[in-house]
């Protein structure tokens, strides 16, 4: 699922070297899927009142159902 969420996240910004994905579990079994890209492709990635990044926690929630996991998608501030 961290391939799925780099690839996505890299066909919407403008530097896609600087995507990055780090993944944990949490206690529970909950898989936390931490995204951070470029300072100036952070607004791409949520997109206008969360929407785009909406679709792509969607298209990951879809994968783990399948899966049979919890899976958590956080935007990790760039600074």
């Amino acid at each position: 699922m961290e391939h799925l969420l780099a690839f996505l996240a890299r066909g919407l910004v403008d530097d896609p070297e600087a995507v990055e994905v780090d993944s944990f579990e949490e206690e529970d079994g909950t898989i936390v899927l931490e995204l951070s890209v470029a300072p100036d492709d952070a607004g791409k990635v949520i997109g206008r009142g969360g929407r785009t990044i909406g679709a792509v926690r969607t298209i990951i929630r879809a994968v783990s159902v399948k899966e049979s996991k919890r899976v958590l998608v956080d935007v990790v501030d760039p600074d």
